[in-house]
Order: structure tokens, then sequence, then C-alpha cells
């Protein structure tokens, strides 16, 4: 499992520039060397927390706040997008 663990993590590595799921695969590998190993137990662990912490913070922001991060959100993924675009042409 170790292998594929890594495997996945390096495709996420790879996937992280371009638009879709990098961090979430990058995850996905981390879980499954958690399987394993104590310190990507305890590293996943450490990240599920601080997205939990994150979720509550957002949460009791004004709704202005949110639409705003919102937005900004989806004005980056759009920029990297379009560089990838340009850059790829």
């Amino acid at each position: 499992m170790t292998i594929v663990g890594v495997a996945v993590i390096v495709a996420g590595m790879i996937l992280l520039p371009l638009p879709g799921p990098g961090w979430l695969i990058i995850f996905a590998g981390l879980g499954i060397l958690a399987t394993e190993y104590t310190w990507a137990a305890r590293l996943l662990g450490w990240v599920r927390e601080r997205l939990r912490r994150w979720t509550r913070w957002a949460a009791a922001q004004p709704s202005w706040l949110r639409i705003i991060g919102g937005v900004l959100t989806l004005l980056v993924i759009a920029a990297v997008a379009v560089g990838v675009w340009f850059l790829r042409g």
C-alpha cells in the first residue's frame, strides 16, 4: 500500500496547478498511507482538525463576507484555468 499511497500523492501534486481535485487526491493518498503509518495518521488527523476549525470559522462569518470569499475563490480558479490554457497554446 505504500507504493499506491505515494503514487496517489504524486498524482495529486502533479494536478495541483490544474483546475480540479489536486488537494483531494493528495489527502486520499495520505489516507492510504495512514492505514500503515502512524505519522501519516497523525498528519491526516491534524489536517482534518484544521479543516473543521476553518469550516466553523467560515460559517460564523457574515453572509456578505462568505460571498466575497466564494467569488474570490472562483476568480483564483478561473485565473489558474486561463493561465493553464495560455501556457498550453
